[in-house]
């Protein structure tokens, strides 16, 4: 007031009592009033926007601020109030002409370096937030905000070591800060630190009871390392801590998906929309598990509501395109697809392409979709391809074990007869098993297995195909034993006296050798198909991209592993003359009950006529996780058979490799 000329000053300590008592209106006409007569321009003009933007009027506060900052440049405070408004009005880029390095440099307050360094960041200008920072941390050292910022900003500009020094600063000056903890463990990870990282999550969550970032920043690690069953339970933790995330909420239900978890993945789902129905991924998710579990009579809803909350077209089109597909308008489905950006779900709107393009024979544009679909999954962060050459090498290694002498130097034991010993049904994926086993669950007397989990855990257990000539009577019982318990925690139902056990998965072929030994009255049904047929199929199947289903991502890596699955599995056959009844798919799809009666002899189950009801079959077990949960569903067809004939030119490169196999299995090229 001391610097105003009489006038002005009483107009504003009239002004400011009055803003003071609540009467804005008053204090806002006796300030334009002054300045209509011709009163101190720079200390009205600041009064006024600072009054406009406490009254939310946030662009008459920039007009009076601006003006007041050109007549006064130099003034940080005035210069402050308006960043701080522009800042308010999502101005960024002009508050960041404000805050300039110089006005920054001036200010003894470290306002102006604050707000620049945050608008920068916020603008994605790293290296100017940095330089705003290290001037803050510079003259104040003891600022822990801006030693976090200043972390964040040089993580953003790759300076990793950087941003970890500033980070473990922060954490110095102010231990009991959960969101610099996290910042700082995000970063530790960044630099190969990530046992540092994981001991750090795990205090802050145990330190921190009712915060849910520690355990989903753990959940976000596990999964990086792979470490599925630690990451669900991190997720599952946060989701208890804070039920109504709609972010955890989603993570969790797509987690859900992946293991098959069919019900809590659509509560999830529901509850995401529940929280916020404008999340368009839950609507998404829902749309595949329908899709995945064949409930194509609840697309149609799922739409209309999606619909209701305006859910933006491109979303639409992808879950239209799905029950156009369903409902065989293969034309309709592929004009929606056109309409999906590139943004939503591209992997599985470029499958679904493909497999419209099939239908509508417009062969080479298929297997180019196809194609994609497994570029796009090449591009995965668990490195699929490295991860199916090493299930190859691991093949591979298994058959140079597995000589006459090798077979030869096990132990003779005398197995425990704990349980009747299961039948494994298996054969090259893509071969007719889901089919199969679905004719099987028909039967009374029988507890089929569907892909389940046990005796992969047991071949860990053991140590591979190499620790099976040193299993010794004690050692084959305790496996025996550890396979059992593991299929009580998957079966549907105990398992009844007299009910037979159904182990089925395809790529048993690369296990009979540890079934043998395991299992030496095991009997097996291997289903067999044209092997082209087959590799095509599984080229254009959508798998989930564990280490064996990633050799389908190329052609040359599918052939070889063929090969060496049925040189395995042939191999075995030579060694210890396994009991083995064959389906071969083309003869099935002729004729149903001709070709599985002689199964059901080689089982010893009484016939059944309603075992040929695999539609009825399929729809009660409900989720079905393998690659034909749509086929099963749907009448026997022929279509399938002879397929890859279309598709020869695109398969030459593989026929030498397939060519022994077709010509064993007795078919053609």
């Amino acid at each position: 007031m001391k610097m105003l000329d009489p006038k002005t000053a009483d107009v504003l300590r009239q002004a400011v009592g009055a803003a003071q008592s609540g009467d804005a209106a008053r204090a806002r006409q006796l300030a334009e009033g002054a300045l209509e007569a011709g009163g101190d321009r720079t200390a009205l003009n600041a009064f006024l926007g600072m009054l406009l933007a406490r009254s939310n009027d946030l662009a008459g506060a920039v007009r009076h601020l601006q003006a007041a900052h050109a007549e006064r440049p130099a003034d940080t405070t005035i210069a402050c109030n308006l960043i701080a408004v522009l800042i308010d009005k999502g101005d960024l880029g002009d508050a960041l002409v404000i805050a300039t390095v110089d006005l920054a440099r001036s200010d003894p307050t470290l306002r102006i370096a604050r707000y620049r360094g945050f608008v920068a960041q916020s603008l994605e200008r790293f290296d100017e937030a940095v330089e705003a920072y290290e001037q803050v941390v510079a003259r104040e050292p003891d600022d822990f905000e801006s030693w976090n910022n200043l972390g964040n900003a040089r993580s953003a500009t790759g300076d990793l070591d950087g941003s970890v020094a500033a980070l473990e600063k922060a954490m110095a000056l102010n231990p009991l800060a959960p969101p610099t903890r996290l910042n700082l463990a995000v970063a530790l990870r960044s630099v190969g630190r990530a046992e540092e990282a994981e001991t750090l999550l795990r205090k802050t969550a145990e330190e921190f009871p009712n915060d849910a970032r520690a355990l989903h920043e753990l959940y976000v690690q596990y999964k990086k390392e792979g470490r599925q069953d630690e990451a669900m339970a991190a997720l599952e933790g946060a989701l208890a801590r804070d039920p109504v995330n709609a972010n955890l909420q989603l993570k969790f239900g797509v987690e859900c998906g992946l293991v098959n978890r069919i019900e809590e993945a659509e509560q999830a789902f529901r509850k995401v929309l529940e929280i916020d129905p404008a999340v368009v991924d839950a609507y998404l998710g829902l749309t595949v598990q329908y899709e995945h579990s064949n409930r194509e009579d609840e697309f149609a809803p799922l739409i209309a509501l999606a619909e209701a909350n305006g859910i933006d077209d491109g979303a639409l089109a992808f879950m239209r395109a799905f029950e156009y597909r369903r409902a065989k308008r293969f034309e309709d489905a592929l004009e929606s697809l056109a309409l999906v950006p590139s943004g939503v779900e591209l992997e599985r709107t470029t499958h679904l392409r493909g497999q419209i393009l099939d239908r509508l024979g417009r062969i080479d544009e298929a297997f180019a979709a196809f194609s994609e679909t497994n570029r796009l999954h090449q591009q995965s962060a668990t490195d699929p391809l490295q991860r199916s050459a090493e299930l190859r090498a691991q093949v591979r290694g298994d058959l140079e074990l597995m000589t006459p002498a090798w077979a030869a130097s096990w132990p003779a034991i005398e197995t425990v007869r704990d349980h009747p010993d299961p039948v494994f049904l298996l054969g090259f994926p893509r071969s007719g098993t889901t089919l199969l086993d679905t004719i099987l669950m028909g039967h009374p007397d029988t507890a089929v297995l569907e892909e389940q989990p046990p005796l992969n855990l047991t071949d860990k257990r053991i140590g591979g195909t190499s620790a099976i000539p040193g299993l010794d009577a004690a050692a084959v019982a305790d496996a025996r034993r550890f396979y059992f318990e593991e299929i009580a925690k998957v079966a549907p139902t105990p398992l009844a006296p007299g009910r037979m056990l159904v182990d089925k998965s395809p790529l048993f072929l690369t296990k009979a050798v540890l079934i043998q030994r395991l299992f030496p009255n095991a009997r097996f049904i291997l289903a067999l198909r044209h092997p082209c047929d087959v590799l095509l199929s599984c080229f254009m199947s959508n798998f989930r991209l564990n280490n064996a289903m990633s050799n389908f991502l190329r052609l040359e890596d599918a052939a070889d592993f063929y090969d060496l699955a049925f040189s395995h599995w042939e191999r075995a056959r030579e060694l210890f003359g396994l009991n083995v009844h064959t389906i071969v798919y083309e003869r099935l799809i002729e004729d149903v009950g001709a070709e599985v009666r002689p199964l059901f002899d080689f089982l010893g189950l009484e016939w059944r006529d309603e075992v040929l009801d695999h539609q009825a079959t399929a729809k009660k077990r409900g989720l079905i996780t393998t690659a034909s949960y749509a086929q099963v569903v749907e009448p026997i067809y022929k279509r399938a058979a002879g397929r890859w004939e279309g598709y020869r030119a695109h398969l030459e490169p593989i026929l030498p490799v397939l060519r022994p196999w077709v010509e064993k299995f007795g078919y053609s090229l």
